[in-house]
């Protein structure tokens, strides 16, 4: 089963967004394996909260300006 896991920062990217990640991930998949891939593909979008994570020894928050105006809370979305 093709799986992929993606981790975004929570509220990131907008519920659209996410819809085109798991479509395009799941066509590029079947290319390489075929149709019967399709109904096996797994794509998991994993939001994670600010401060959860770092890039070069500091601590992330996303601003404010790069929040998805439509997105949902990682509970819901």
């Amino acid at each position: 089963m093709p799986f992929a896991n993606i981790k975004i920062p929570q509220a990131a990217l907008s519920r659209t967004q996410k819809a085109e990640i798991v479509h395009r991930l799941t066509a590029l998949f079947v290319d390489y394996f075929g149709e019967a891939a399709r109904p096996h593909t797994m794509v998991l979008i994993e939001e994670v909260p600010d401060g959860g994570y770092g890039r070069a020894d500091e601590v992330f928050v996303i601003p404010d300006a790069y929040r998805a105006g439509d997105s949902v809370t990682a509970a819901s979305g």
